[in-house]
């Protein structure tokens, strides 16, 4: 078992629940614990885990085993030593006789997993990720917790940016997809919430600020996700994009400089909050505690029927099981025509696009 890429909420719950119904299943079965994600898999580096390890983890943040970032696309390339990275690991796993690898990570993480599944090993997968971005399940575990620490980040905000009359602008994590920021915006109660996926337009952004003030409204709130992107820089190409920031002001990241312009344009105050890792931190909430169980049943269920090569998924809240095949390397996005969007929109909520 291992846990692979960025931490997140839910890590050891999940792997109690993998772990509490194997040894339910079976008299003499054993678990090894692989450091530090897919690092301790390459190098060896494991211990084997007893059942009192998996006692009063449930609502402990973080994981037991450590993780680390190991991205996929430098999974052929040679480590510093000339080490084949994918050969290592098919030989620890050789080497221990191991029946099956149980593998908690993100996008990048599932990617790796169907990579050894290609190379013929035993693989059951689990979806972690707070960005909610796995293709082939409607939730992850960590998700739910992340929203919550990010709501809280932006209900604190309410009652300062209300005192001072500010335009506060939150900054929640999501480079690539807006599920968190989403979730936590309209939970929130922020006026204006940017996405990767809906392009912005800082005039729009801009008027709604103004109407707002028209309105009489002592403050704004915006819940801006890291990778949210303007509408003329969309319609780069990457290396357009490159340019054209190396040529800019460089700011901190993208907040920050749709701060500056909201002061450029109404000369109002704004203020930038980076919630940042505490996002990823803390212990799992109700839900995820529930979820992470469901799923990590689950999991056990497809090692004892020898049923491998699987991510266990979240389906109109059935658990099922996805082929790796089919789900890894697949990217889950907001759809800016969909439902939620639609009813944010219809209680007054922009999205910087129209």
């Amino acid at each position: 078992m291992l846990t692979s890429g960025g931490d997140c909420q839910a890590l050891n719950a999940t792997m109690r629940g993998v772990a509490k119904s194997l040894y339910k299943m079976y008299d003499d079965v054993e678990i090894i614990g692989f450091e530090d994600g897919y690092k301790g898999l390459m190098y060896a580096d494991y211990h084997v885990l007893k059942s009192s390890d998996f006692s009063g983890i449930l609502t402990k943040g973080g994981t037991i085993l450590g993780t680390s970032r190991q991205p996929f696309k430098a999974m052929r390339v040679p480590d510093e030593n000339g080490l084949d990275k994918v050969e290592a690991m098919k030989h620890t796993y050789r080497k221990l006789k191991l029946e099956c690898l149980v593998v908690l990570g993100g996008n990048g993480s599932q990617k790796t997993a169907n990579l050894l599944r290609e190379e013929g090993l035993n693989i059951v997968s689990l979806p972690k990720t707070i960005d909610n971005d796995l293709y082939g399940t409607d939730v992850t575990f960590g998700f739910q917790s992340a929203i919550n620490v990010a709501t809280d980040a932006i209900d604190c905000i309410h009652t300062t940016a209300a005192s001072h009359g500010r335009v506060f602008i939150v900054e929640v994590m999501g480079h690539k997809v807006g599920w968190l920021t989403l979730y936590a915006g309209i939970a929130g109660g922020a006026d204006i919430i940017l996405l990767p996926e809906i392009p912005y337009d800082m005039n729009v952004i801009v008027n709604a600020l103004k109407e707002r003030n028209r309105q009489g409204k002592r403050f704004s709130i915006l819940a801006v996700a890291e990778g949210a992107i303007s509408k003329e820089d969309a319609a780069l190409s990457k290396k357009e994009l490159k340019e054209k920031k190396k040529s800019g002001v460089i700011y901190p990241s993208v907040a920050y400089e749709i701060g500056a312009r909201i002061t450029e344009e109404t000369g109002q105050e704004v203020r930038v909050t980076v919630p940042g890792h505490t996002q990823r931190g803390g212990e799992p909430c109700p839900y995820d505690r529930v979820l992470s169980t469901r799923l990590g049943a689950a999991a056990a269920e497809l090692i004892r029927d020898k049923k491998y090569g699987y991510m266990v998924v979240v389906d109109n809240d059935e658990i099922k099981a996805a082929p790796l095949a089919e789900v890894s390397g697949k990217l889950k996005v907001v759809d800016p025509d969909s439902e939620i969007i639609r009813h944010a929109k219809m209680v007054g909520i922009s999205f910087g696009d129209e």
